[in-house]
Parts: structure tokens; sequence; C-alpha cells
């Protein structure tokens, strides 16, 4: 194998010894994707605003064969996850009722098969092994996908860009029912090593973004999971995030139906940030909107309401607050981009004001957005009284994993303090701490490999 970390190496053996056992032949090649975690920017992606993640160490592992079995043969390390097999002649069916760990694999496969016409895939086995707590906020899902499309496109003859595939990932994971908005599929293909990266949309770029000595970022699991695939609440906000701009667009005489995004009404307006923030209060009440009200305003009947706004599995609802929901995604986009101004421009103080953004943001996700849940806010102050300059929820929220960042001089006192308050007093977490609480450095993005 190229030159990689020794624990790398040891589950690449371990996949390649479990490929052989499973399959009776040596793996053609490897791929891998990382996890990331979202230093600032939480559900901002999908309202077409900038965010700022790095990518993590841990990642998904796939090892791969082709061959003329005119299947597509799956099977995954940990025995909790089952074997699955697709014939390559077939439609690839995607459950969004049943988010299995094959189907968001199969996700990525779709989408290359798509991208380029191929009527028959590649027969292709493979074994995937991760070390991305699952429903953990940490990426796990998109990792897969994002493994899954690079290998089908390796086994298929096929090249893309990195920025080509992750976008391609970006769309496919919609197959599962997921309406995210790039931020996960970007940094695992466009991640480097020892660095940050500051993520675009429209066109899709990424910007390496310098940490500042001094500090480093601390991942802590809630112990909580949360699949957003499985429930309604992250697409619940993209709904209303959606709602929300066309309400502001009509305010403003736009055209509600050619804007989807909030950041569609910033740039057709030519406004500041701040200036967004006013028009939310002066256009939003705190109450929630009903569905009625909200048809009233944009002039439209209930049922091109439920067609064209709602998504499949929010037709059910009824109240939506989209003063709490804009006034969430408008400061967050300010605090991504002070976020990397103060990256940049490196003051004394860079430490601390990066903490009081950082902060800022969990307050926001916590009141507004309302995507934490108490045992995030738990661990969010313990990590805050145990030295932590900052801290705040990290991926979709809702459970999942808090980051921190700590004063380097305190990471071992920070370690044990978290432990102790947090972990130590449930058995359930303190079974679980080794894989839960973890330093974090900046990883490399999605790679191919073959054995030397």
């Amino acid at each position: 194998f190229p030159i990689l970390k020794y624990s790398v190496i040891c589950r690449l053996k371990n996949l390649k010894t479990a490929f052989e056992d499973k399959y009776g032949e040596s793996p053609l090649f490897y791929t891998c994707a990382p996890g990331r975690v979202n230093l600032i920017g939480e559900h901002i992606d999908y309202c077409g605003y900038s965010v700022l993640p790095m990518a993590i160490e841990q990642n998904i592992l796939a090892a791969v064969s082709v061959n003329n079995s005119g299947m597509i043969q799956l099977a995954n390390i940990n025995p909790q996850y089952k074997d699955y097999k697709v014939s390559c002649s077939e439609d690839i069916a995607i459950n969004k009722d049943d988010p299995k760990w094959y189907y968001y694999f199969l996700c990525g496969v779709k989408g290359i098969q798509e991208k380029f016409g191929i009527p028959r895939l590649a027969g292709m086995s493979c074994v995937v092994d991760g070390s991305i707590p699952p429903s953990s906020g940490l990426s796990s899902s998109s990792a897969l996908v994002c493994c899954a499309g690079l290998l089908t496109m390796e086994a298929n003859q096929k090249s893309l860009s990195k920025v080509a595939l992750a976008e391609i990932c970006a769309k496919c994971e919609r197959y599962i029912g997921t309406e995210g908005g790039g931020m996960d599929q970007s940094i695992s293909f466009l991640a480097e090593k020892g660095t940050a990266k500051l993520i675009e949309f429209h066109p899709l770029r990424a910007t390496d973004v310098k940490l500042p000595e001094g500090a480093v970022f601390v991942i802590s699991n809630c112990c909580k999971e949360m699949n957003k695939a499985a429930s309604s609440h992250y697409n619940i906000r993209v709904v209303e995030c959606r709602i929300a701009t066309k309400m502001l667009a009509h305010h403003r005489g736009l055209d509600p139906s050619k804007v989807s995004k909030l950041s569609q009404v910033q740039t057709e307006l030519n406004a500041s940030l701040e200036e967004m923030l006013a028009m939310v209060e002066e256009v939003f009440h705190p109450e929630p909107y009903t569905r009625e009200e909200i048809c009233k305003l944009l002039s439209i009947t209930s049922e091109k309401f439920s067609t064209e706004v709602l998504s499949a599995n929010t037709q059910q609802e009824t109240h939506f607050k989209l003063y709490q929901r804009s006034k969430h995604v408008y400061g967050e986009a300010a605090r991504v981009m002070s976020f990397k101004s103060v990256c940049d421009s490196e003051p004394v103080d860079a430490i601390r004001l990066l903490g009081d953004l950082m902060n800022q943001s969990h307050v926001s996700c916590r009141d507004l957005y309302e995507c934490s849940c108490p045992e995030l806010d738990q661990l969010v102050d313990i990590c805050l009284k145990s030295g932590a300059v900052g801290s705040r929820l990290t991926g979709a929220g809702w459970g999942g994993c808090a980051v921190s960042m700590v004063p380097s001089k305190k990471v071992e006192s920070f370690l044990k303090a978290v432990r102790d308050a947090y972990y130590t007093p449930d058995p359930r977490r303190a079974a679980m701490e080794k894989q839960s609480l973890f330093v974090s450095k900046p990883a490399g993005g999605a790679a191919l490999f073959l054995e030397d």
C-alpha cells in the first residue's frame, strides 16, 4: 500500500483478508472516503451558502474486484450490516423508507450509472469497512456514497474530476430521501491534509483555510444517534427555508417560482447579510405560519403548495417557523465569513474570536433552528466548563457530535474532564467513549489505491 497511517494499513490488511475469505480472490483495488466535521456553517449549504468543514481521519474503506458475474455483491466487515446483492441488468431500486447501509452504497452506484448512461454495469464484489461512528453527525452516510461512487467509476473504466464526483454524489444521495446541500460530499472529495476548507457552491469550489496554531479541535459524541434519512426533522427544515425564500421574494416583488434558496434572494436583491437579517425582522412574525396563511400570502392553492413546495416526507406538516429558520441561516452565513476572515488575518486573539463564533453558532442552532437535543446541550456545556473556548453541535443535529476548540496546552485536562463528567457516569456512554471522544486533525480527501 502507499504511505498510510499504520492504523489504516492494519484495517486494509483485515479488509483484504475478509475479502479473500468471502469471495475466494484478492481485491483489484481499494477506495476510501473520509468523514468530516463542520467547524461552522450548519444547515446553510442547502440554502446556497458557504460552509467551513474539514475532513477527519475516520473514513469508509472498500475493497473491490471487477468480474463478469453480472452481479454487484456487497458485504460489510461489521456483522450487524447484512450482505446484499443486485443484478447489473436490473434497475437499481433504493428504498427511502428503509435506509439500510447498502442503499447508501447503491446511491453512489446509481449516480455514476446515470451520469454516463451505462446500460449494464460491470460486475463487482465489494467488502466495506467503516471507522466513522454511524448516525453521529460526522457524515458516515455521505462518505459511503462517495466511496461507492468512486469505486463504481473506476470499475466501469470512467473518469471524472473530484468536483464532478462531489456534485454527482451530492445529487444521488437524494435517492435515499435526504435533501442535502452538498457540503458532506464536497469535503469528502476536495479535502487536503492539514487544512480546513471554505466550500462555496454554484460553482462548487474549495479554498484552503489555515487554522490557528495553539488550539486543536476535539470531537465528542453525545451518544444519541440521529439518522437524517430515517426522520423528517432535516427535510422539514429544508422546506421551511424554501417557504421563507418564496415569502421574502414575494415581499420584495421578485417571482417566488424563480427562487428556492435563501441565498438567491440576497443575490437578486444585491443585499448584504445584515440587510437580509433586517428584512427577516421586517417581514416575518415569530409565531409559526399555517399552510393556509402561507398559501394566502403567496396566492397559491393548497395543492400547488403540496406538490411544488413540500417534499415527499413533509406532506403532513401544518406549521412552519419561517422567522426562526431564516434568521439562523443568514446569521450563520455571516459567521462563516467572519470565521474565515479571522483565520486569514491571524489576529492575536484569533482563538478567542473563533471560539465566540462557534458558541454563537450553537445558540442559534439550539434556539432558532431547533436542531439540538438535551444530550448535545449538556455535552456542549460540559465542554465549555472543561476548558474549550468554543463548542457547538456539528452535523445535522438532534443527536450526534459536538466539536470543541481547545487550547493545545489544555487538551489532556479537557479530555479527562469531559470523560469524567459526561461518559464515565453512564455505563452505555462509558462503553462507547474510546470512539466517541478524540482530537481531530484535517485529513485528506477520497482516494483510490492499489496494493504494491
